[in-house]
């Protein structure tokens, strides 16, 4: 017997009909499963709500229902636990999710009777290990990317990039992007950032509008640690994976480095990511 913990999308109309089906499979076939409590009072389905203070850490399998913020909303909940996460797409297309909601039930199925045949795999992804001021008690762990940016709307914002311990240059911008392969096709690339393979591992740093002639991203080895300082008299916000986690003031120093811990997705299928970012983009073979 496995545990099977449920999390799920708040405003997906198919959430309840979905998290009641995989709840039903499951039980059946001798799996205990429980919903992440916040999501079973969103979707009215408080009986399945986990008890006893229960954690996401205590389960075998995470199945989240949702897109690539419920994905990353997964993450977080986890806190670097090694719990494989198999994601059910609600919505548009995304980068993390892997299954389509139709395709749940033989997903799970193949996940429990295939582990011997090898009829999927686990994709771990590389996170990022954020601490502002050297305080290891206000620890952050972001899959996508951590950004430190403006507060204040029409003003840019002055940051002091540092490369293993040896300043690199300052910006004046709305924001320094530090982000993953994975998070390469999120903000950052937005911000003009390069697409890298989550098969990869590195850093970016990537400005976002900078008011300056030196606008590229730079690639890094996650052996060399990132420092962002805050200069001047204009605060700045800390954000994790588009999360707001704290307010940075003239002097205040975040360090990046690549956490010990990895996101574990389930991969059924052997479509690759290219194959994804071509779909996505809606590109053509010629």
């Amino acid at each position: 017997m496995s545990v099977v913990a449920i999390v799920a999308h708040h405003e997906r109309a198919d959430a309840p009909r979905l998290v009641r089906e995989a709840a039903t499979w499951l039980t059946d076939h001798d799996h205990e499963t429980w919903v992440h409590p916040d999501d079973a009072a969103a979707i009215g389905l408080d009986e399945l709500a986990a008890g006893d203070g229960r954690s996401l850490s205590d389960a075998d399998l995470v199945l989240s229902l949702g897109g690539d913020g419920t994905m990353l909303r997964t993450v977080r909940l986890l806190d670097g636990a090694p719990v494989p996460i198999l994601g059910v797409k609600l919505g548009w297309l995304g980068y993390l999710t892997e299954v389509e909601p139709e395709d749940m039930i033989a997903a799970l199925r193949r996940y429990f009777e295939g582990a011997e045949r090898g009829r999927w795999v686990i994709d771990d992804r590389m996170m990022l290990d954020v601490t502002v001021n050297g305080d290891t008690q206000r620890r952050w762990t972001a899959l996508n990317e951590a950004v430190v940016e403006k507060s204040e709307s029409g003003h840019t914002v002055r940051l002091q990039a540092i490369i293993d311990g040896e300043p690199f240059t300052s910006y004046a911008a709305d924001g320094l992007i530090v982000a993953t392969p994975t998070g390469s096709t999120a903000y950052s690339l937005s911000a003009r950032g390069p697409v890298v393979s989550p098969r990869h591992r590195a850093v970016l740093l990537t400005p976002v509008a900078p008011h300056m002639l030196f606008d590229r991203t730079l690639v890094l080895d996650p052996s060399e640690t990132v420092e962002i300082e805050v200069l001047g008299h204009r605060p700045a916000e800390l954000a994790i994976d588009g999360l707001h986690v704290a307010t940075l003031a003239d002097g205040d120093v975040v360090t990046f480095v690549p956490s010990d811990d990895a996101a574990w997705f389930v991969r059924m299928s052997e479509r690759r990511y290219h194959q994804i970012l071509k779909a996505k983009f809606g590109l053509t073979d010629r």
